[in-house]
């Protein structure tokens, strides 16, 4: 060290100020490359040490100093924290449902089963609740990001104030990784444009693999490897994504293993199951063949028995009633239970094929080594089983979001591809509040547990040893962070980059592991539930909550009470009445008025407001982009993967395509540009040389317009002009198609897309990324073969009339009938 007593004291005075602000702890010979240190975790990340080493006019009068690498506490444990998709708390064979799920039922069985767990009843907020333990309107996320507005409880901007467990655990040392679904992504930041730091590498974790977004075609899917999109389907006829993110899974921890097996990680690892499509492959969908003709009732009363049977529902438990506006199996015909069975069939064999790859992951843990001290949480479900299918299921899911029924007899036709690459199919209603048994009500409904109690189990062989157990204590998504923490020994941050945190809304569940305490009251005595204005307060055993005004598989189309005074309130004492079937609210108005009181207190505490139910209103809302604002769009050569979100959106409009092209001798042929894919939008390309506009309408019919005659060999310019006939959604119109200023074809066709063009496919120019449009003309990449020198897209103001949010559920009415 540079020698002078001013220099010396200053040193001596810093480091002491240091060591009392951030207290560590190092192993080792302190600076020693092999020296670790322990940190506190209060203020992340730590200070640079002190240099603590000498230096001299060269390095053989002066000594090194390595900083101590950070480590987590001793024997904090590997997390694998697991968490399924649309799954509702009678779905699984764990807690008393049909469906086998052995990966389950091993965490299970070597620790502990929960059976009053909840979600916030949607994907988005669950997730964001889940990854930061504070509540999902707390962190921006108090509906899914596609139907963000701009407030700061809906904004879906997971703040740096609110750093995830993925930031906290690598600042403390773990590796940390994520596989699978990732839908806290602003929808908005969908670009290569960034920015990143809402993206998994941004929020903490160091590697990412998976789709973004709510949803993904196992086939093909919409995939990042941190943040690139990759194709890895290409050339493997027999690629399924549930598979393909276990292999990613346990290569990582392998490799992990393989380079700092002493370094704890903690892996998220969220499949896509079982949210739509549901596509399991063939072999899973044979061992179900079958299994449902019993019908959704007979399933229910099974499922009901199984959990008294099993404990994971009291004995005093009461069966909900089974909804009015829902057919009894009895009273449908051969083709609809033909139909439903199916659709059932389906859906089992994607729980099982996704519990089945997850034992794999677990599987791989072992073979390491690593099971007895690593924690995991395995969630069934960020939500109630869906009711998004409507009430007669789809081949197609993005038809049944936006109101588009497609006959049970056209369903028919679609049986023997149900889940295969040529469907994105969707179950019935029915069958959605069977698997939700013995609740009322499904995903979307955060006032009842049909829609936010989830099935978990949690194991940690080397401290949980009340192996097999079960827990009815009260906890909520945002309680397995302070849970993580405890068990790693680390502290939440007060300071994380700078920036202060928001404290941690959850409680630790670490209580709960001891026999002594298997029943100890919950820790967790309130807890507020709100999604769509539908909502709740638990207090202490009872549950204040909204009558739901509309079902969930209308999809906000339904006429709409206000959203402050317009909701009936029930009341139930959820310590004796389990199902919550016996509303106490005529009985008990005082108790009531108290618990709407509290939940206006809570509901204030952590950004709820303002309340608001127009669900529809929500997804149309404009958000921030590279696209706000703009009406044309100029792209030149070949670019692929923009996210719809960053692309000219055509929706209910009038718009224009010109495209100027140089075909070489001996013609061309390939991708214009196009966005969507077989389920849904549009291209522009040449067939053989000859100009063809192609719109896909969900995949339930497609509009061509094509010149007669191929393009000869040099310059020209294609223009696609289409006229809407607006005003209102989904309305038809003209396209004209051009070829050099000559028109070659026109047609004016009844209908477009409403509201939603695809999820998961790109915006393309010059080549066709992931499915085509139309199978029967070509397949991907199908890259343009001709020079593309300017494509321009011009867009007309959107057309909706003064009142057409207002008028639309009348119309869709009319246009189901």
């Amino acid at each position: 060290m540079i020698s002078h007593p001013l220099f010396t004291s200053f040193l001596v005075s810093t480091s002491l100020c240091i060591g009392a602000a951030y207290a560590q702890t190092i192993t080792g010979t302190p600076g020693a490359p092999s020296a670790t240190q322990t940190i506190d975790g209060k203020y992340l990340p730590p200070p640079p040490s002190a240099f603590g080493g000498t230096i001299g006019l060269d390095a053989a009068q002066s000594k090194p100093y390595w900083p101590a690498t950070v480590v987590p506490p001793a024997n904090a444990p590997n997390v694998l924290l697991i968490m399924t998709d649309d799954a509702g708390y009678g779905v699984s064979g764990t807690f008393g449902g049909v469906i086998p799920t052995p990966a389950l039922d091993r965490v299970a069985n070597a620790g502990l089963r929960y059976t009053q767990f909840h979600s916030t009843a949607l994907c988005s907020p669950t997730r964001a609740a889940l990854i930061t333990g504070r509540n999902h309107h707390s962190v921006g996320f108090g509906v899914i990001t596609e139907q963000s507005t701009g407030y700061p409880g809906y904004d879906s901007v997971i703040g740096p104030e609110n750093a995830t467990i993925g930031a906290m655990l690598k600042l403390n040392g773990y590796a940390t990784s994520w596989f699978g679904k990732e839908h806290n992504t602003p929808s908005f930041q969908y670009s290569v444009a960034g920015p990143f730091d809402q993206w998994p590498v941004g929020m903490g974790f160091e590697y990412f693999y998976g789709f973004m977004g709510g949803e993904t075609d196992q086939w093909t899917p919409y995939l990042f490897r941190n943040q690139t999109q990759v194709f890895p389907w290409i050339g493997k006829p027999d690629y399924n994504l549930t598979t393909d993110l276990a292999d990613e899974a346990i290569d990582h921890m392998r490799k992990l293993n393989a380079a700092a097996p002493d370094k704890p990680f903690f892996v998220h690892y969220v499949p896509g199951g079982t949210h739509a499509p549901h596509q399991p492959t063939q072999e899973w969908i044979n061992k179900f063949k079958g299994k449902f003709d019993m019908g959704w009732n007979a399933l229910r009363d099974q499922i009901f028995a199984n959990q008294k049977r099993l404990g994971v529902i009291p004995a005093s438990t009461a069966l909900t009633p089974w909804p009015d506006d829902l057919p009894k199996w009895d009273t449908l015909s051969a083709d609809e239970k033909k139909l439903f069975a199916r659709q059932a069939e389906v859906y089992a064999a994607y729980v099982a094929y996704t519990d089945y790859e997850i034992g794999r992951v677990i599987k791989a843990v072992e073979d390491m080594g690593k099971l007895d001290n690593t924690l995991i949480i395995y969630i069934e479900g960020d939500n109630g089983t869906s009711a998004e299918g409507s009430t007669i299921g789809t081949p197609f899911d993005l038809a049944a979001i936006q109101g588009i029924n497609v006959p049970v007899a056209e369903q028919l036709k679609y049986y023997d591809a149900w889940g295969s690459s040529t469907t994105t199919p969707h179950m019935s209603v029915a069958w959605s509040w069977a698997f939700d048994t013995p609740f009322k009500w499904t995903k979307q409904i955060a006032s009842h547990l049909g829609g936010t109690r989830q099935g978990m189990a949690m194991a940690w062989p080397a401290r949980i040893k009340d192996a097999g157990a079960i827990r009815s204590q009260f906890h909520h998504m945002i309680d397995i962070v302070p849970t993580i923490l405890q068990a790693a020994g680390i502290q939440a941050p007060v300071m994380v980059n700078g920036i202060a945190q928001r404290p941690i809304e959850g409680v630790s569940m670490a209580y709960t592991w001891d026999k002594a305490n298997a029943n100890a009251p919950s820790t967790r005595k309130t807890q507020y539930f709100e999604m769509f204005g539908n909502r709740a307060i638990y207090n202490d055993g009872w549950i204040a909550a909204t009558t739901p005004p509309a079902p969930p598989w209308l999809m906000g189309l339904g006429k709409m009470p206000d959203v402050i005074n317009g909701y009936n309130w029930e009341l139930y004492n959820i310590a004796e009445d389990y199902s919550q079937n016996n509303d106490l609210a005529a009985k008990m108005p005082d108790r009531l008025r108290e618990m709407k009181e509290l939940f206006l207190v809570e509901a204030a505490k952590y950004n709820v407001f303002p309340l608001d139910n127009d669900i529809l209103g929500r997804l149309l809302t404009p958000r921030p982009s590279a696209t706000a604002g703009r009406n044309v769009f100029t792209y030149s050569g070949e670019v692929s993967g923009i996210d719809p979100s960053n692309a000219p959106s055509l929706l209910s409009k009038s718009f224009s395509i010109s495209a100027e092209l140089e075909i070489p001798s001996g013609g061309a042929e390939g991708m214009i540009v196009t966005e969507g894919g077989r389920f849904g939008g549009y291209g522009l390309y040449l067939l053989k040389g000859k100009p063809v506009f192609l719109y896909n309408l969900l995949g339930l019919e497609r509009f061509r317009w094509e010149a007669p005659t191929a393009l000869s060999p040099g310059k020209h310019t294609i223009v696609f002009d289409f006229a809407y006939d607006g005003p209102g959604f989904g309305k038809g119109g003209t396209g004209v198609l051009k070829v050099d200023d000559a028109e070659v074809a026109n047609r004016t066709i009844p209908h477009t897309i409403p509201f939603l063009t695809t999820i998961d496919e790109t915006f393309d120019v010059g080549v066709d990324t992931r499915t085509s449009v139309e199978d029967a003309d070509y397949q991907v990449p199908f890259r343009l073969t001709g020079r593309l020198g300017k494509l321009v897209v011009r867009l007309g103001p959107l057309q909706l009339g003064a009142n057409e949010l207002e008028a639309l559920p009348s119309k869709l009415a009319k246009a189901r009938d």
